[in-house]
């Protein structure tokens, strides 16, 4: 009968083997995965590192150094940390939504997303994770400060007078009537392009809201949905941009959209009040800006203070 202690040697000789033909076998790019700096027990990888420049690279057109790359990505660990410790729900859903919309305004699907960036070697994951922590951040800042972001009316003319020599722009609001030529998920090659003509033959067609509405309801597959008001101060710079330019009853020109092709009926523009421009809309968002971003600064200061950051390499 075989010694027991002889059966015990056996056994581990054969774990020591089995862990040497592992790291035998492991792939080429396991170094990208060496932990480069620990946030609190959460590790930054030599892979991170290289995604997040990646990142850069391309939504900023320059290359960052490594040290503000690892920077940034310790500030991130300590923004996403932050979703534990308060417990707040439905983040994931907010990430698709504002990737989706990213999406949307570069006028190309989520899916054409993804492949933009994995063509440059960038996960979506890397983008989304940047995305949590903006947003983590955002709603951590304005609830522990919002009471005292604060700034009078004399604040926003002396400001204005400062940057805007010129008599500031009048401000609208639009009265629009969105119209969507729905195209299916998984819809054959061509069929975006095929309703964006339909929409182009619609916007020939169209001289007024109540005619032209008739016209696009009674088309096939087009959705003609609630009225709304939109004011010129809210919109972004293209947005208003192209609605001034639309001759009221008429349609801005189509833009495709994760649902389909989606055009505006302008059906009425109207002065809006003094106080609601574009300029002092622009001027208080910088207000508010500098004022988050002063909070903003102070409360990343007190948590790099209260972590344990252990830089490896």
């Amino acid at each position: 009968m075989p010694d027991p202690l002889d059966l015990q040697g056996c056994r581990r000789l054969l774990a020591i083997a089995t862990t040497a033909m592992m790291l035998v076998l492991l792939p080429a790019s396991a170094p990208a995965q060496q932990v480069v700096v620990v946030v609190n027990g959460d590790p930054i990888t030599a892979f991170d590192i290289e995604q997040r420049t990646k990142l850069n690279q391309l939504t900023n057109n320059k290359t960052p150094s490594r040290n503000e790359v690892v920077e940034e990505l310790i500030e991130e660990k300590l923004k996403l940390q932050l979703l534990k410790r308060y417990m707040m729900e439905g983040m994931d859903a907010e990430v698709d939504q504002t990737y989706a919309g990213m999406a949307r305004r570069a006028r190309m699907t989520t899916q054409g997303l993804n492949d933009t960036l994995e063509k440059n070697g960038v996960r979506p994951a890397t983008l989304k994770s940047r995305i949590k922590a903006q947003i983590i951040w955002q709603q951590i800042i304005r609830g522990r400060y919002q009471a005292s972001f604060q700034f009078t009316e004399k604040d926003v003319m002396a400001k204005l007078g400062s940057s805007s020599p010129d008599a500031p722009a009048m401000g609208y609001d639009y009265t629009l009537r969105p119209i969507l030529f729905v195209v299916p998920r998984g819809s054959p090659d061509g069929t975006a392009e095929a309703r964006r003509k339909e929409a182009e033959a619609l916007r020939a067609r169209f001289t007024n809201c109540e005619d032209g509405i008739r016209i696009a309801r009674s088309m096939r597959d087009v959705a003609v949905r609630s009225q709304t008001t939109r004011s010129s101060a809210d919109l972004q710079p293209q947005l208003r941009e192209m609605l001034e330019k639309t001759e009221i009853g008429k349609l801005t020109p189509p833009e495709m959209t994760t649902q389909g092709v989606e055009l505006y009926a302008v059906c009425r523009r109207e002065p809006s009040s003094s106080d609601n421009t574009p300029d002092k809309k622009k001027v208080r968002d910088a207000l508010m800006n500098e004022q988050f971003e002063a909070k903003g600064k102070a409360y990343m200061k007190e948590l790099r203070s209260q972590a344990m950051i252990e830089h490896r390499q």
